[in-house]
């Protein structure tokens, strides 16, 4: 029995030996993944490599092999991931200190890249959060804290976008949105002189606005009147009997009926004043 056992010693180890580097050899990729294979501490060959034009299930996933104990395989995540920066403090144009919390969602295409500039997710986003918080400093710093509450966020957010994914694709990168999340004046003192500023800035843009209402009913009056007098006179210039008949008519009603009967006039029956009603002379 002994004997028989020495003579297949050999064989059983190594059937071991090999099973154990075929276990050794063969890495399963999941779908959500891609598979780096670093060897001497560079990247050879991708597995699963994320192609927008592939759907899932035939970029390559599955069982793959590599070399035992010489070549690694880094894992690295194909799907949409996100950060989120830390409360940060950001002058706005209108200088106004804000309390601002943002996020940015990527998507790591070229893990070749990330592998070789930071090494891991972890490390790649302890380096983007830096970029984000200086990129979202610089395009806030050009609006007022206004526009962030109404259309001009939407602008602000796209350039913010478009500067950040430009730093990060030297990462193997694509950044897809920047999200702003809140963005809050300080507690305190701070946030009450803000409010006051605000409102100062409303009442002179309220005065503004009525001086000018002013300024252009007075045009508009003037305006009015020149074309009266100048109506007035082409009308007397066509018939000047007509225009004196009127104007006194005008005077008549004026003085007897607008008054009501309150007015006292002591005139002379030949006053110019009754001319009107002597008829022609």
């Amino acid at each position: 029995m002994n004997s028989v056992f020495q003579r297949y010693r050999n064989l059983v180890i190594g059937a071991i030996v090999v099973l154990v580097a075929l276990l050794a050899s063969v890495v399963i990729i999941p779908e959500t993944h891609q598979g780096v294979v670093v060897a001497a501490g560079k990247p050879v060959r991708v597995f699963n490599q994320f192609r927008p034009d592939v759907p899932y299930g035939q970029t390559g996933a599955g069982l793959v092999l590599r070399v035992p104990f010489y070549e690694q395989v880094r894992m690295i995540d194909r799907r949409v991931l996100d950060v989120d920066m830390e409360r940060t403090q950001v002058l706005s144009n209108d200088q106004q200190r804000l309390q601002v919390d943002a996020y940015a969602r990527y998507r790591i295409i070229d893990p070749v890249k990330l592998v070789e500039r930071a090494g891991t997710e972890a490390q790649f986003e302890a380096q983007l959060l830096p970029i984000l918080t200086s990129v979202l400093r610089q395009e806030l710093g050009r609006i007022p804290f206004t526009a962030l509450i109404n259309a001009e966020r939407g602008a602000a957010m796209a350039n913010i976008t478009k500067s950040l994914d430009q730093q990060a694709r030297t990462y193997g990168v694509q950044v897809l949105d920047v999200r702003i999340k809140a963005a809050d004046l300080p507690e305190g003192r701070p946030l009450d002189a803000a409010f006051t500023r605000m409102e100062t800035d409303r009442q002179e843009e309220a005065a503004t606005i009525r001086a000018a209402g002013q300024r252009d009913a007075q045009i508009i009056q003037a305006e009015a009147s020149a074309q009266a007098a100048k109506i007035y006179a082409d009308a007397y210039g066509k018939d000047p009997k007509f225009y004196d008949f009127y104007r006194a008519m005008q005077s008549y009603r004026q003085t007897f009926l607008v008054g009501q009967g309150q007015s006292s006039m002591v005139l002379s029956d030949d006053s110019e004043y009754f001319r009107q009603f002597k008829g022609e002379r």
